[in-house]
């Protein structure tokens, strides 16, 4: 009997020492008096507070407040940040989950900034162009890009058309940055209807992004249009040039 009564007491001990743990809360706030109590003489008793002396404004929440932006060294290249030794200013949120806790940047001392600072080898190989540069590869690579062609009228696709399928879809290139497959495409021929071709675009003579092309024919005359495909991306196709690759000419 007296066993179980201990075993119960320690039991309840524990649970008692758990739901006593503590977290502190970093708040702040900032407050003045909207109506200042009266002074008092000196070397007398001061006066009793009124209740409107106890109404308080308030100035500054500091849960609100905008924390200013942090300072950082990037160890390496970050897609849309920087490059390695680049010192950066960015949201303290971003900088402690995305930078900072996976490694990919220091606190910025001068220390720092020597030690992850390039070395000649390095900046003499460019592997980036830009920060930004990747992100746009990646864009491109994602998407399946609509090249409409007159269905009445002889074509051949050109640099010209991918650069205004591009505009279309939100992306601005020059004709000089597309390269085109070897084999000339040309039509109209509605067998090559919804059929993919690839195309490469050159990032600021460096970068190079595979663009899925696929092909459409469009017609002035609305009784001769091809019915409309909605979200053509997703419904699989087949290559126009044989073996569909993407292309490896620079340009």
């Amino acid at each position: 009997m007296l066993k179980s009564i201990s075993q119960l007491k320690v039991h309840f001990n524990l649970l008692k020492s758990a739901t006593s743990l503590q977290q502190q809360v970093r708040t702040t706030f900032i407050l003045k008096r909207k109506y200042d109590p009266l002074l008092h003489k000196s070397n007398e008793k001061p006066r009793r507070m009124r209740a409107k002396n106890f109404i308080y404004e308030l100035v500054e929440d500091t849960q609100v407040k905008k924390r200013p932006n942090m300072e950082v060294v990037l160890k390496t290249f970050v897609e849309g940040v920087g490059d390695k030794g680049d010192v950066v200013s960015l949201k303290p949120n971003f900088v402690y989950n995305k930078l900072l806790l996976p490694g990919l940047a220091a606190y910025k001392t001068p220390e720092n900034i020597e030690k992850y600072a390039k070395t000649e080898a390095e900046k003499s190989t460019v592997k980036h162009s830009s920060a930004y540069a990747q992100r746009t590869v990646n864009m491109l690579e994602s998407i399946v890009l609509a090249v409409v062609m007159n269905k009445d009228q002889p074509w051949v696709i050109e640099p010209w058309h991918i650069k205004a399928s591009l505009r279309k879809a939100g992306f601005h290139c020059k004709d000089e940055c597309i390269t085109l497959p070897n084999e000339r495409i040309e039509g109209p021929d509605l067998k090559k209807e919804g059929k993919d071709f690839y195309c490469t675009i050159t990032i600021n003579k460096l970068e190079q992004a595979k663009l899925k092309c696929r092909l459409h024919h469009w017609s002035t005359d609305p009784s001769e249009r091809l019915p409309y495909v909605l979200e053509h991306w997703k419904i699989p196709s087949e290559p126009l040039l044989g073996v569909n690759l993407p292309l490896e000419k620079n340009v």
